[in-house]
């Protein structure tokens, strides 16, 4: 039995980690850390898990004793917890974004920190990394808007049809986290669509360096925070480089992800659905219309606190711990 801990899990990231591994047969969580609801019984917080017998604790990484720890952590926390559990031979699943860039420039540039604790990791997207991931030590879970724009991304750039994406993305508030703050209050949020961070959201620039592993291409990318909990529809437009059709733009898609456990490509015409997606682990691809400008229109639907987060983290663990990949996750979502 693995015995794993989840460091941060009064979020909603750590209450989506507890609903997967709860029912893991292969997996055992030993400690579920909060420093603000220690000793407070798990169905206090994450009231869905009422039969969940595991109470909060403050323990510290020094004090865990575990085969593998998920680090539920804030951007900048993370880095001073990581490297002291990889040095006790402890595998870490880090949902922060302290170990996700190549070049540790673009974090602190793009993040306003100092990376103190620099360690190599592997980047935890399945469907990019499998192999990789399998034998890693330290893996790095993706961004939750990056995912959906990445994996809607990745035919056009590998085949060479565009050098230039815009990517338009939708997020439900559940993204902002489990604090309430101004944005997220709900008569500022209700009935309003928010573009926030228009020009310089911090995914950006690892959507442009994950697509970058497969050619030349440039991003931009918007996100907007919209009136729903659950979800992330990203719309990409680009402009082909070559003369090709929808139904050619399909075949490429079905063709990249034929073997992917959690990717459904869909028709062409075929809009995806966050409702389609919502509490599972799987990303629907669809849409390839073009107009007549020219203009391609791609679309993709995860859930963000699933694919794009907590179930890709398990997915990780599943493939570093030799477990099978889809273990847990092969639920489908909550339509309608």
């Amino acid at each position: 039995m693995l015995e794993v801990a989840i460091i941060g899990a009064s979020g909603y990231t750590g209450g989506e980690l507890l609903r997967f591994l709860d029912v893991h047969s292969e997996v055992e969580v030993v400690a579920a850390t909060s420093r603000q609801y220690a000793d407070t019984p798990i169905r206090k917080v994450h009231p869905h898990l009422h039969d969940l017998d595991l109470k909060f604790s403050n323990k510290s990484p020094s004090d865990l004793d575990v085969d593998l720890a998920f680090t539920a952590t804030p951007h900048g926390a993370s880095m001073n917890i990581v490297p002291e559990l990889v040095e006790k031979g402890v595998k870490v699943v880090d949902l922060s974004g302290d170990y996700r860039f190549d070049d540790i420039d673009i974090y602190e540039k793009w993040y306003g920190l100092k990376h103190t604790n620099p360690l190599e990791a592997v980047y935890g997207l399945p469907e990019m990394y499998r192999d990789k991931i399998k034998g890693a030590d330290l893996v790095a879970n993706p961004g939750c808007y990056v995912t959906g724009a990445i994996l809607a991304g990745i035919p056009l750039v590998k085949e060479g049809l565009v050098d230039t994406i815009i990517a338009d993305s939708k997020s439900g508030v559940s993204g902002a986290g489990i604090n309430p703050t101004p944005a997220t209050h709900y008569p500022n949020i209700g009935d309003n669509v928010v573009p926030y961070a228009v020009t310089n959201h911090r995914h950006m620039p690892e959507i442009q360096e994950k697509l970058a592993k497969y050619g030349d291409v440039r991003v931009s990318f918007t996100p907007h925070l919209v009136p729903v909990i659950r979800g992330i529809i990203t719309t990409l437009h680009c402009f082909p480089l070559k003369d090709v059709t929808p139904n050619d733009v399909l075949e490429m898609y079905k063709e990249q992800y034929k073997d992917e456990p959690f990717v459904r490509v869909l028709d062409v015409g075929e809009i995806p659905r966050t409702s389609s997606v919502r509490g599972s682990n799987f990303c629907h691809i669809g849409c390839f219309e073009m107009d007549e400008n020219g203009r391609l229109v791609v679309i993709s639907a995860i859930d963000n606190l699933v694919k794009g987060a907590s179930g890709v983290a398990i997915h990780n663990m599943n493939l570093m711990c030799g477990f099978p990949e889809t273990m847990t996750l092969d639920g489908v979502g909550l339509h309608p």
